[in-house]
């Protein structure tokens, strides 16, 4: 910014002007005087305004104001240092980046300004006129995740929010429809206070459930019944398994899954005295202060009953590997006499291996300097749920065929895997028709998982074939969810709701 200035002069020629208090124009000039109100900075300079302005005298007797000084329309306004162009640019700034980074950011284009006087802008700002949508969308946020959370509300045709809520109760949404009857469609997840509460203020409209959450549940239901059926995975390696049951030296259990004993050794020694602490009267809050660690730290092993439930995490021997599932294939061609790292790589690269060689090479070493056989494992019930919500074309030839003998082994998870692709067309296909049929197929399978979703569909029929059956989504209010926390993060928390509202609502 160059300390050069530039000066305008600029004097009013108007006949009179109107009292702000009572509206009586005047003409009677009371004195003159000069004011220096601060513009908006141009190429690079500040801009210094001179106006020469009039006070003039309030011709009504009853009017407490006896004087007042005139204002120029556009360019300034009472008591305010600032001219109109250059409240509009800081009042943008706030809206974009809140009090503390929008006084950084008015330094470097040369207007002083405080974070509190940025942040009194953004509280001057007139609500927002919204019209009252057609389609709405509704969803949660935290504001304090796990404790405190809002209800966002967001026109689904226009994509912009409509509203934001302190809490998310159902009556503060019923409150909220009832003062908007046009409403005909409101997209949610399948929360019940967001039902309870659509259907009470808006009984009028269609609910309509989010088709990703459907498909998040349906996935959670399929993970917990492969984990049902974990010993059926084991068809994937059942001969390695045995052989190396039969040629692997007895060993000791290890006290630990750790890889490093000292390591095991310290998370003992500082769950023991977490808890002798505790047994002596100590608040979890005095210990962090004593032991110098965080709350969450002391949190996680106070909560623990004993050290051992602390052994967890990428340490352990159990982690999983982009070449697991090619591990089956490795340790058939090394019983076959194939010892070569490079070239077995070679070979399941075209299988859809996309690690690198020295995965493989490591794979190898171990197998050669161990002292019991290293054998593939069985792949975990996350992977195989992956392989079966997927779409068929897209898994590699290798997965095919590992999915294709699991199924043929277990008749749950090839039932599985049907209503799982039976869904996933109707829900592509939005043929929410068929969800009777669907509901009615699954409940004669062994499948208790999927028969707890069926029951929870149950309850809100209504809303999910309309979610199967509409275009209607809540993606663009995930969307919306996901900038506030951006938005929340900014401000530190430090900010009440009402300037997270503003800040939400009147951005562009």
């Amino acid at each position: 910014m160059s300390h050069e200035a530039i000066r305008i002069d600029v004097c009013s020629t108007a006949a009179g002007a109107a009292c702000p208090d009572c509206g009586s124009e005047s003409t009677r000039v009371h004195s003159s005087y000069l004011r220096f109100p601060a513009d908006a900075p141009s190429g690079g300079r500040q801009v210094v305004l001179r106006l020469r302005v009039r006070r003039f005298f309030c011709p009504e007797l009853s009017c407490a104001r006896r004087t007042f000084a005139e204002q120029l329309s556009g360019l300034t306004r009472r008591h305010s240092r600032w001219t109109e162009r250059l409240r509009s640019t800081l009042a943008a700034v706030g809206l974009a980046l809140a009090g503390r980074a929008g006084a950084r950011l008015a330094q470097a284009f040369g207007v002083s300004i405080s974070r509190s006087a940025v942040l009194r802008l953004l509280e001057a700002l007139p609500e927002p006129d919204v019209p009252a949508p057609r389609v709405v969308g509704v969803d949660e946020y935290a504001t304090r995740k796990g404790r405190v959370y809002g209800t966002v509300l967001v026109d689904v045709e226009t994509r912009r929010p409509v509203d934001l809520l302190p809490d998310r109760e159902g009556s503060s949404l019923a409150a909220w429809l009832a003062k908007r009857p046009g409403i005909e469609v409101v997209c949610r997840d399948r929360a019940p206070f967001f039902a309870e509460g659509a259907t009470a203020g808006a009984p009028q409209a269609t609910q309509v459930a989010d088709r990703w959450h459907l498909w998040h549940n349906l996935g959670e239901a399929a993970e917990r019944a492969v984990a049902r059926h974990r010993q059926c995975l084991r068809v994937l390696v059942p001969d390695r398994e045995a052989k190396a049951a039969e040629q692997a030296p007895p060993k000791e259990k290890a006290d630990s899954p750790w890889r490093s004993e000292r390591f095991a050794n310290r998370v003992r020694a500082r769950h023991a005295t977490v808890h002798a602490l505790l047994e002596a009267g100590h608040s979890r809050r005095s210990i962090g202060r004593q032991l110098g660690m965080t709350h969450r730290t002391v949190k996680s092993l106070a909560d623990a009953a004993k050290a051992e439930d602390l052994f967890r995490g990428q340490w352990q021997y159990n982690r999983t590997s982009v070449l697991d599932e090619y591990k089956p294939y490795l340790d058939e061609r090394w019983d076959e006499g194939c010892t070569n790292a490079w070239k077995l790589w070679e070979e399941i690269v075209p299988l859809g291996y996309r690690g690198s060689y020295g995965r493989v090479s490591a794979y190898l070493r171990q197998k050669r300097t161990s002292p019991w056989p290293v054998t593939a494992q069985p792949p975990a019930p996350r992977v195989v749920t992956r392989w079966i919500l997927s779409r068929p074309e897209t898994l590699t030839d290798i997965e095919q065929l590992r999915l294709k003998a699991v199924l043929a082994n277990c008749a749950e998870l090839d039932a599985l895997t049907g209503h799982v692709r039976s869904f996933a067309h109707m829900l592509t296909e939005r043929q929410g028709e068929r969800l009777p049929q669907w509901l009615d197929a699954v409940r004669q399978d062994d499948l208790p998982s999927l028969h707890t979703l069926a029951a929870g569909i149950d309850r809100d029929r209504d809303a999910v074939i309309a979610g199967l059956t509409l275009p209607w989504n809540s993606g663009v209010v995930e969307g919306h969810v996901n900038r506030i926390k951006m938005l929340k993060r900014q401000m530190f928390g430090r900010a009440g709701f009402a300037l997270l509202r503003k800040r939400v609502l009147l951005a562009p």
